[in-house]
């Protein structure tokens, strides 16, 4: 055969070649229909249940602690035997990590203080910020007003912060994270007021350096259910110094304008969300397209047709969306988000790569991590 006919013969089967193996080349992640997911049991050894709240660790989180930038923690606020407020731990996941079975998940922090709730959140210095609401049994009857506790990345506890005034069940908080300095936003359940902290960040820890009650007068009342109800999810828009508010037992989302700057509390707010798609809305958080999200808990207004929801509504108060967590009533709780472009999301295969998504399920006492699209 000649040369020109043998060449053009390798060519075609060259050609051939090439292409069957770009067939069957297995597809890029970023491809990919099924969305990035993660879960994994948010019960330690001690048999902690009942997760409440859930952070991620932000980006430029300081390196050679136990925990890590994207990570994410989780707070218990019962113990093994299922007694509300008594669960004194914070466990702590990395999505680069293996999955936790019940009673493996790993403990960052061991807290003297039971009942850690929903009040949870990180600064990006290196310092964590937990709440407590206790009980000595389970029950209202012996509920107390709990306190902030501050804790450094390798889980070592550095200041309490106790106010019966100003910290009267801390439920819920957000921060406004500036570096050197922060708001720190909290809710009280016990007496329906929600606070404004403002501290100094220092290398040793940061420094409470005034407190403010911003808003009053949400409804707060006794559940058999889930101990107790009241204002609960926080969210913060640095743009506009509104702060956005959950309040459960009103079953509504109230607007707090100038939250940064004022000086006292005129009542709770304007509404912005209440209708048939709210059910005791807990936790609520910035969506990474600009939408708020909230957890219903069920305990008002339920729906045995649409439980332990996820709610997205815009900030005007227009509903965009729901989604379950869990198919039994109770189970959605604690949520959070990353806002802004992820850093990481050059490779996705990587696992951790681009996680912008955790929300809590009380039912199975488990945390979802995923990444879901912006706008």
């Amino acid at each position: 055969m000649p040369l020109t006919h043998r060449l053009q013969r390798a060519l075609a089967l060259c050609a051939s070649l090439g292409l069957l193996s770009a067939l069957g080349a297995p597809a890029r992640a970023h491809d990919a229909f099924i969305p990035k997911a993660i879960t994994s049991s948010t019960m330690p050894a001690n048999g902690d249940v009942n997760p409440y709240g859930v952070a991620f660790v932000p980006r430029g989180f300081p390196a050679g602690g136990k925990i890590a930038e994207g990570d994410v923690l989780v707070s218990n606020f019962n113990n093994g035997a299922n007694n509300q407020g008594t669960g004194t731990t914070i466990i702590q996941f990395s999505p680069q990590g293996p999955i936790a079975p019940p009673g493996e998940a790993m403990t960052f922090f061991s807290s003297t203080q039971a009942g850690l709730s929903t009040a949870l959140g990180v600064l990006r210095s290196g310092f964590v910020i937990v709440g407590n609401v206790p009980t000595t049994d389970g029950t209202i009857a012996t509920i107390g007003p709990g306190s902030l506790q501050v804790i450094d990345k390798t889980g070592h506890l550095l200041a309490t912060w106790t106010d019966p005034v100003f910290l009267d069940g801390p439920w819920d908080l957000t921060i406004d994270d500036h570096g050197s300095w922060a708001r720190v936003f909290v809710s009280n359940v016990l007496n329906g007021t929600v606070v404004r902290l403002d501290v100094a960040v220092q290398s040793k820890g940061p420094v409470l350096l005034h407190k403010t009650t911003i808003a009053n007068g949400y409804s707060h009342v006794p559940n058999m259910a889930a101990l107790i109800l009241g204002p609960t999810g926080l969210a913060f828009d640095r743009g506009t110094d509104t702060l956005y508010v959950a309040s459960t037992n009103d079953n509504a989302i109230y607007a707090v304008a100038h939250a940064g700057q004022k000086t006292g509390a005129s009542g709770p707010g304007q509404v912005v969300f209440s209708d048939q798609h709210l059910r005791g809305p807990l936790a609520l958080r910035f969506a990474p397209n600009g939408d708020l999200l909230a957890a219903n808990g069920d305990a008002v207004n339920a729906d045995p047709l649409h439980p332990s929801e996820i709610v997205e509504f815009t900030k005007s108060g227009r509903f965009v969306r729901e989604s379950n967590v869990d198919s039994s009533q109770g189970g959605a709780f604690g949520i959070d988000t990353v806002l802004g472009d992820d850093e990481h999301a050059g490779d996705d295969d990587d696992r951790a790569a681009a996680f912008n998504y955790a929300v809590i399920d009380d039912v199975t006492n488990s945390l979802a991590v995923l990444k879901v699209p912006g706008r």
